[in-house]
């Protein structure tokens, strides 16, 4: 991993923590969430808190995640929402800790100042050592405060001044007096400078968890369904009525469509479609040329395609359906009929725009995993697991071309890769377009005429 590391691909934008004075807050957090004590000068930390030297020093990589649910977060500044989250076990939890710190930086702000703010992402939910236990996590209320109870005494404080505004004979009550007094000592003025941090919850209705070999459970759509990594059949019997396992490619991609997820990428407006197959392609051919012990250091798109014409036969289905979809969009060529059961479709695919965007291209990264741009972007732990088994041709490569290609420009790349421009008109029901994704009449299909009978039962085209 030393490639990634030195490229900034791993472990990359961490909070330093080199001052004593929050190194020593960082202890008292830590002593008081778990326990647990270290002796380290300087280390890192995530927009949560877990620092890897740390884990290292403790062996134990989920010292602020136990059991890998209701996650504990340490915050010593702010700048910790700009950070990644390492070793999720959650889609939503990164997301979740951003907006929080977001929503109350200005109290955050106040209060990291002075001590390390220490809370955890609550739920119902204390172990999932069974996959059904999964399905009962609804929610997640997020709840903090600093090691010394700063917002817990302020909000008693609250209370009591409360009282002596509005309780008879309150100018009188030398032991309510006192009690703010000392109060006051610890919150300051919390009249002028309120010292509150939102209640925040969060609805989990559609989530990936990395429990069980890794699931996408998406309950907040017209079909709910499960699908699943591992193909065992101790992960078909979940609470929902339908669970998929990546074998099953024509289910997962109908439960795509009827849901309305994804769009092919030679429909999306504003994506330059060839030049994300052709970039798509070329990692195909870097994935056969490193298998075969050829040095990628370096390599150019140019290069790419001379290793493309001497391993012609060695080339992947996918590659090979990717270039007649490219020789459709460039060069007026026959449409080629690519269904699901195609090792090239999932490649063609990216989500579309709706609010679980982020969700449907991490599912989608991990049935293309030959896109290893893609599976970066949306699926970091993925990507680092089938890292380490890559031979060092092939890891010369990625690494080199994230670098070059990806970290110079990264908003751009997601931006060029998943971003939606607004529809200029209402979208008609069926619109002539000759393609893969055609009827035999030269209609595009559209899931807004799907004639079904369940929701992956007998389908009718009008």
């Amino acid at each position: 991993m030393h490639r990634l590391i030195e490229r900034g691909l791993m472990f990359g934008n961490l909070i330093r923590v080199d001052s004593p004075i929050l190194v020593e807050r960082y202890q008292r957090a830590l002593k008081h969430l778990t326990g647990k004590t270290f002796e380290l000068p300087d280390f890192h930390i995530d927009i949560s808190g877990y620092s890897p030297e740390i884990g290292d020093l403790l062996d134990d990589d989920q010292y602020l995640n136990h059991a890998g649910v209701n996650r504990q977060f340490i915050l010593l500044t702010t700048e910790q929402k700009t950070a990644p989250l390492l070793n999720a076990k959650f889609s939503t939890s990164r997301g979740i800790l951003k907006q929080f710190i977001t929503d109350n930086e200005a109290q955050l702000f106040a209060l990291t100042a002075q001590d390390a703010v220490a809370g955890e992402l609550v739920n119902t939910v204390y172990d999932v050592s069974t996959p059904p236990r999964l399905f009962d996590i609804r929610k997640v209320t997020v709840e903090a405060d600093t090691t010394k109870g700063t917002v817990a005494t302020a909000t008693k404080l609250g209370f009591m001044i409360d009282r002596f505004k509005t309780e008879k004979d309150a100018w009188f009550d030398d032991v309510l007096i006192a009690e703010m007094i000392s109060l006051s000592k610890e919150t300051g003025d919390v009249t002028r400078n309120p010292v509150t941090l939102k209640t925040m919850e969060f609805s989990q209705d559609n989530f990936w968890t990395a429990h069980f070999g890794g699931m996408y459970l998406f309950r907040g759509v017209d079909h709910p369904a499960t699908i699943v990594a591992d193909p065992s059949p101790a992960l078909k019997n979940l609470p929902t009525e339908f669970v998929f396992d990546f074998t099953q490619r024509r289910r997962v991609a109908k439960f795509l469509e009827l849901n309305k997820l994804a769009e092919p990428i030679v429909q999306a407006r504003g994506a330059d479609a060839a030049a994300i197959l052709h970039q798509k392609m070329d990692f195909m051919v870097a994935e056969v040329a490193a298998t075969m012990g050829e040095s990628l250091t370096g390599a150019t798109r140019r290069d790419l395609r001379l290793l493309g014409r001497r391993y012609a036969k060695l080339l992947p289905d996918a590659w090979q359906g990717l270039a007649a979809l490219v020789r459709w969009a460039e060069e007026d060529g026959p449409w080629p009929r690519i269904d699901a059961d195609h090792p090239a479709y999932f490649y063609t695919l990216r989500a579309s725009n709706h609010a679980d965007a982020d969700l449907v291209n991490m599912l989608l990264s991990e049935l293309s995993p030959l896109d290893i741009r893609q599976l970066f972007i949306c699926h970091k732990e993925v990507f680092y697991a089938l890292y380490a088994t890559w031979p060092d041709e092939k890891r010369d490569y990625v690494a080199d071309f994230l670098d070059r290609e990806y970290q110079v420009d990264k908003a751009g790349t997601r931006e060029a890769l998943f971003g939606h421009e607004d529809p200029m008109e209402e979208p008609q029901t069926r619109t002539r377009l000759k393609g893969p994704w055609s009827d035999g009449r030269g209609y595009r299909i559209r899931s807004d005429v799907i004639n079904k009978v369940g929701p992956w039962g007998r389908v009718d085209w009008d």
